[in-house]
C-alpha cells in the first residue's frame, strides 16, 4: 500500500469535495443500511460516521456471517464437536460466539478436538491427514464464502475422501435485503450494498429489490473514498426522489458477476429456508447441499442433537443486526457484555456491529 493511498485510508478529510458535496445536497433526514460488516468496521476506523451530515443516520445490517449465524448452529457446531472421533475446523471469529451451553472455545479448553484454520482447503488438508477421524468443516457466510465450501466438497469427492463433512450454514443476501425492507419495524431509505458479495452475485441480483421496492441501492468499495462516494450516490438518489441500482465499485464489480463461482455453487448447494439470527426463518435464504453430495452432509450423516437451543437472555444483537437498535441501546452492551465476556455474537465478531462501536465509537 503506497503512502498516498495509506493517508487517503486513514484521513477521510482527504476526500473533502465528497464531503462537501454530500453537505452541500443532504436535507431530509436520511437513514442508509451498510450491508456489510466490512463497510461497518472501515466507516467506524476512517470516522466517516462522524463527518456526514447531521441528517445522515448510518445502520449496520447483517453483513457479518458470524453475527447471522443462528444459535440453534452455533448449538449444532458445538454438538458435533462434543461427539468421539471428530475434528471441528473453523473460522477463528466463530470459536468465541456463544450457544446455549458454552461455546467451542470452552469445549476446546475440555479437550475437544477443534482447530481454527483460514481456508476450507485447510480443513480438507486436515481430514487427509487423519484418516482415523472424521472432520467437519463449520461452513458459515455469504456468497464469497459458500463457493469455497462448494470447492472443497466438490474436491473430497474426487479424492475419494470420506472422512470429510461440511456443517453448512451458509446463507445468501438478497432474500435478507427483501426482508429488511418489508419490515415495518424500521425505516431504511437506501442500501450501501457490499463489495465482496457483489463481486459474485454482480449487479444483476439486486435489480428485482430495486424495482419491487423501489429503493436506491449502491455498491461500495472498502476505502473511505469508496464509501463516500456511495453515499454521495445514495443521498443524490433519495433527494431527488429516485430509486436506481448504482455501482461505485467498477473496478471490482460487473453486471453479472463471477459466473464460474456462482456454477460452483449451483451444483453442489439447493436454496433453502433459513433462520438468520433476528430476523427468523427467511425463505430460500439458505444454501443446502444437495442430494447427490449427501455424504459430506454433517447435519445428514451426523444429525448433531439441538432440540434445546436458547437465546442469550437480553441479548440485543437480533435488534442491531435488522438496524433497529444501536449497540449502546442494548442493555448489556459494556455492562455483563464486552469482547472479553461476549453474550452474542456481536460482540465476538471482527466485523460485529458490537464491536465495532466497542473499539472505535466515541
Amino acid at each position: 500500500m503506497s503512502i498516498k493511498h495509506l493517508e487517503e485510508y486513514r484521513n477521510p478529510a482527504l476526500s473533502r469535495p465528497l464531503i462537501d458535496r454530500i453537505h452541500h445536497i443532504s436535507r431530509t433526514p436520511i437513514r442508509i443500511m451498510e450491508v456489510c460488516g466490512t463497510h461497518t468496521v472501515s466507516i467506524f476506523r476512517s470516522g466517516i460516521r462522524g463527518i456526514l451530515s447531521e441528517t445522515i443516520t448510518l445502520l449496520s445490517g447483517p453483513g457479518c456471517p458470524v453475527c447471522v449465524t443462528a444459535q440453534h448452529e452455533i448449538d449444532a457446531f458445538i454438538a458435533l464437536a462434543n461427539l468421539p472421533d471428530v475434528i471441528v475446523a473453523t473460522f477463528g471469529d466463530l470459536i468465541r460466539v456463544p450457544g446455549t451451553f458454552g461455546s467451542l472455545r470452552e469445549r476446546k479448553a475440555e479437550g475437544k478436538d477443534i482447530r481454527m484454520v483460514y481456508s476450507t482447503m485447510d480443513a480438507l488438508e486436515i481430514a487427509r491427514n487423519h484418516p482415523d477421524k472424521t472432520v467437519v468443516f463449520a461452513g458459515i457466510g455469504f456468497e464469497t464464502t459458500a463457493p469455497t465450501v462448494a470447492a472443497a466438497i466438490q474436491t473430497a469427492g474426487n479424492m475419494g475422501l470420506s472422512n470429510f463433512l461440511v456443517y453448512s450454514a451458509c446463507k445468501t443476501v438478497p432474500p435478507a435485503l427483501n426482508a429488511l425492507v418489508t419490515d415495518k419495524s424500521n425505516r431504511i431509505d437506501g442500501f450501501l450494498l457490499p463489495g465482496h458479495v457483489s463481486v459474485i452475485l454482480g449487479l444483476q441480483a439486486y435489480r428485482p429489490l430495486v424495482e419491487s421496492a423501489h429503493i436506491p441501492c449502491v455498491v461500495a468499495g472498502f476505502e473511505p473514498s469508496d464509501i463516500l462516494q456511495a453515499i454521495l450516490m445514495l443521498v443524490e438518489q433519495i433527494e431527488s426522489g429516485e430509486a436506481r441500482l448504482e455501482n461505485a465499485y467498477p473496478r471490482a464489480v460487473t453486471e453479472a458477476g463471477n459466473r464460474k463461482a456462482m456454477q460452483m455453487m449451483a451444483e453442489v448447494f439447493d436454496s433453502g429456508d433459513a433462520t438468520w439470527r433476528g430476523m427468523g426463518v427467511l425463505p430460500q435464504s439458505g444454501l443446502c447441499i444437495r442430494p447427490a453430495y449427501a455424504r459430506f452432509d454433517a447435519g445428514a450423516v451426523l444429525k448433531p442433537d439441538v432440540r434445546h437451543s436458547k437465546e442469550p437472555v437480553g441479548c440485543g444483537c437480533g435488534d442491531v443486526l435488522k438496524g433497529i437498535k444501536t449497540p449502546p441501546e442494548c442493555p448489556l452492551y459494556k455492562t455483563v457484555c464486552n469482547p472479553m465476556k461476549p453474550v452474542g455474537p456481536c460482540m465476538v465478531s471482527s466485523e460485529g456491529t458490537c464491536a465495532a462501536w466497542y473499539r472505535y465509537h466515541r
